[in-house]
């Protein structure tokens, strides 16, 4: 490793035990999981959702399920998101797309944590490329103040 991954420094400064691991690239979810030994639901991905012209959201979301778009609106009270495009997005966060992660983030964006991460260990991008952190995902939605909603269906529509 070059550098230490920015998520790094907010983990500590939270006091949130963290392993860093990297990892060689991979070309799908299932090779992601099987190279870090994990199913590929404790595999976090953090998206970051647009409220407003200038609000913003991440969603912590596992890697086996999506967003589903009219529970986080039903949550968060309004009638229209959207995904920013890459460069909004590293404009909001600080972040390029595949290594957004809260920790970190050029802004502290409120935090919703899908409730199926809660109650063990996840994989959790740490804002460098090639580069995870395990954490155990209640501790982490704690130390972010993260709202814990169900938010997310499994992939393809299907809940």
């Amino acid at each position: 490793m070059t550098s230490e991954p920015p998520a790094v420094a907010a983990l500590t400064a939270l006091g949130v035990a963290h392993t860093v691991v990297q990892h060689e690239p991979v070309s799908s979810l299932e090779d992601a999981a099987a190279q870090r030994g994990i199913s590929p639901a404790d595999i976090v991905k953090t998206l970051v959702v647009r409220i407003s012209s200038d609000s913003y959201v991440f969603v912590l979301v596992p890697g086996d399920r999506g967003i589903s778009w009219p529970k986080l609106r039903a949550h968060l009270g309004t009638n229209r998101l959207s995904l920013p495009d890459p460069d909004t997005a590293k404009a909001v966060t600080g972040y390029s797309r595949g290594t957004i992660t809260p920790l970190g983030s050029s802004h502290a964006w409120p935090v919703v944590a899908d409730a199926s991460i809660t109650g063990r260990p996840i994989s959790l991008g740490s804002g460098q490329a090639h580069t995870h952190v395990l954490v155990d995902a209640d501790e982490i939605v704690a130390a972010l103040g993260a709202a814990v909603a169900d938010v997310t269906e499994v992939r393809g529509g299907a809940a």
